[in-house]
């Protein structure tokens, strides 16, 4: 191999960072389960809410549909009309009772016939329903009564409670459901308090009705999210897992390959053996090339073409990366500079850039001369943050940001989802583009449980006003998927794998005189 050992690290701190690459996977996986899950909760109380909101309302339209044709025989005497009270109870669904006010004074029931009892209309929220518990016939059943009046005259129709709290224990399933009316409130016990109502720690949602002055409210108690993955999610959580396993195998790997790579990197940058390989992006909707990632392959004398994993991160390390980012973009340049004719403007060039690049304002040299050569408006520069190490929010990096947007140059936030700072980049950087990791990508089409974690970062885009680049697009169907979602931009190797600049020059040639180019 290219790159030789002469350092180790003591077992301790090799086995820690083990298991921090197996953790990282699976910890980065439940956020993002949690969050979707947390989603899920609010889009459920929100449905179940506004279904205990038409169900009430429909057992409130029996009582207001009796109480209107009651309303006239107010004032009748109670003998003339007690019949006709009682053929509404008969008649009506979820009608308890009627009864018929003359002067605030309730004097004829269709349960007891003539009698005498004071109402209140204080009692009732907003002058037509009141939620009490109970009255001298049965006590401590809920009851809401209906209250409908004209003048002296009026009607009051009660709705027995039973019907309230079976449709809050059936409605609501494992959801929290509570009926609100003025300062009075029902659980699914059936019993109504007039204490404050308590929050609902998880996904609360609150509705109002629009016809009669009631409202509900749903959510969960604390703890609910992870319930509901405990129930919903196992299969992911294997399948976390089983990332985190092979990302802890795959670190304690490398750290047990032992490598001296400064002297041989040094060495190769100077020979130019680093060299650009271009894969296409193209447009979601019309499949044109809107632009190219600039890949860095090491074109070794010996070995061939070596794979970027086996070098990039020792070139991090002893700080190469820089020098060797720089050599890469003069080369794409000189690559470019002679097909901008043939280049879609603005044509997308995206190279990754990492944490050492972020110490330092030279990085905004380099892309004003890259930019510098090319035509105003032909080409935009996309950086991409790579998460292989964290970049700190320091004062030089905040401005090395805002210098790069000065110039026109457009950051990215690659693989997206897949390490532990892509949320945090989000709050600290003008980022302008989400490129969506591969591991999402194939899940489409593998089950639609897994599809919602795509679909959260779709989403996430989509709120945050960014574009969006989706990676390792291989299929038809994951391309049509993506495009009908709003990702703005497809790569993969369904429209092209990584090429070197003479293949590329042939394809866009080809790509120029009929697209797509023959065998591409």
């Amino acid at each position: 191999m290219p790159l030789t050992a002469t350092r180790s690290r003591t077992r301790p701190r090799r086995y820690l960072i083990t298991l921090l690459c197996g953790l990282l996977p699976i910890l980065s996986g439940l956020g993002i389960l949690y969050m979707q899950a947390e989603r899920t909760l609010e889009q459920h109380t929100r449905q179940t809410a506004q279904e205990l909101v038409q169900q009430v309302e429909l057992m409130l339209d029996n009582t207001a549909l009796s109480s209107r044709e009651l309303l006239p025989l107010a004032g009748q005497p109670c003998e003339a009309v007690k019949l006709a009270l009682r053929e509404q109870v008969t008649r009506r669904p979820f009608v308890r009772s009627t009864n018929l006010v003359r002067d605030n004074t309730l004097y004829c029931s269709s349960l007891f016939g003539a009698f005498e009892e004071k109402v209140n209309p204080d009692d009732y929220h907003q002058g037509t329903l009141w939620l009490m518990n109970g009255n001298p016939v049965t006590p401590d059943t809920a009851l809401l009564i209906y209250r409908l009046n004209e003048g002296q005259q009026g009607v009051l129709a009660t709705l027995d409670g039973y019907y309230l709290a079976n449709a809050l224990h059936l409605i609501g399933g494992q959801t929290r459901l509570r009926l609100q009316v003025g300062s009075n409130w029902l659980a699914a016990d059936g019993k109504v308090r007039q204490t404050p109502l308590p929050a609902l720690l998880v996904a609360q949602s609150g509705l109002a009705s629009s016809r009669y002055p009631f409202n509900v409210e749903a959510g969960f108690d604390e703890g609910e999210v992870w319930r509901y993955m405990a129930r919903e999610y196992p299969p992911l959580f294997s399948l976390l897992i089983f990332f985190g396993a092979i990302a802890a195998a795959l670190g304690h790997w490398l750290q047990q390959r032992t490598s001296s790579p400064s002297r041989e990197l040094q060495r190769a940058l100077e020979a130019g053996e680093f060299v650009p390989y271009l894969q296409p992006i193209v447009h979601s909707d019309s499949k044109r090339w809107a632009g190219v990632e600039v890949l860095m392959r090491w074109n070794h004398p010996t070995e061939g073409l070596v794979r970027p994993d086996l070098f990039i991160p020792f070139a991090e390390h002893n700080g190469l990366i820089v020098p060797m980012t720089r050599a890469l973009m003069q080369q794409t340049l000189q690559l470019l500079v002679p097909l901008t004719p043939l280049l879609e403007a603005p044509f997308h060039v995206g190279i990754n850039i990492t944490a050492r690049h972020c110490q330092d304002l030279a990085l905004v040299d380099d892309c004003r001369r890259f930019l510098d050569a090319f035509p105003p408006g032909a080409i935009a520069l996309v950086l991409e943050l790579t998460e292989r190490e964290l970049i700190e929010p320091t004062p030089i990096t905040h401005q090395l940001f805002e210098q790069l947007h000065g110039l026109g140059v457009k950051i990215a936030i690659d693989d997206f989802g897949t390490g532990h700072s892509s949320l945090g980049y989000l709050r600290q950087f003008n980022v302008d583009f989400l490129k969506i990791d591969q591991s999402f990508v194939a899940m489409i089409g593998a089950d639609a449980l897994s599809r919602h974690i795509l679909d959260s970062i779709i989403e996430l885009s989509g709120k945050l006003d960014l574009n969006m680049v989706a990676e390792g697009v291989e299929t038809v169907e994951q391309s049509d998927y993506l495009a009908a979602h709003g990702v703005n931009f497809l790569q993969g190797f369904l429209f092209g794998r990584p090429i070197s600049g003479q293949d590329f020059i042939e394809a866009l040639t080809a790509l120029n005189g009929n697209y797509p180019p023959p065998g591409y």
